[in-house]
């Protein structure tokens, strides 16, 4: 899991400002998606709409924030040897440890639930 962390910051590092700064653009208005329940963090390390009352606009930035995660796990897996869906599942444990209370979180089995305090 540590392997993961590292390749993580190395990889974003790696690709420059670009990639880097769509992640924090976007980070305030997922933040407040997962805050309102609309979205959640499946088990693969990827958003996904965990309500209705999700707008096209939303719906797009969640489509393009997982575009850029993909891409990331990708060069990840290539950098560690290993393939995306262990990188993406891994990632996904990660993101469940670090998830505030109330978000919508995808155990290993494809269960949903919310985090506790």
């Amino acid at each position: 899991m540590m392997v993961v962390i590292m390749a993580l910051g190395a990889t974003l590092s790696a690709q420059g400002d670009p990639l880097k700064e769509r992640f924090i653009q976007r980070k305030p208005r997922i933040d407040a998606m997962k805050n309102q329940g609309l979205i959640g963090e499946n088990n693969r390390g990827l958003l996904d709409v965990r309500s209705p009352n999700v707008n096209d606009k939303d719906r797009a930035i969640m489509q393009a924030e997982n575009a850029d995660r993909r891409n990331v796990y990708q060069k990840i897996a290539a950098n560690v040897g290993s393939n995306v869906d262990i990188v993406g599942k891994r990632r996904a444990a990660q993101i469940a440890q670090n998830a505030a209370p109330g978000h919508w979180l995808q155990d290993a089995e494809g269960n949903w639930y919310r985090k506790g305090n």
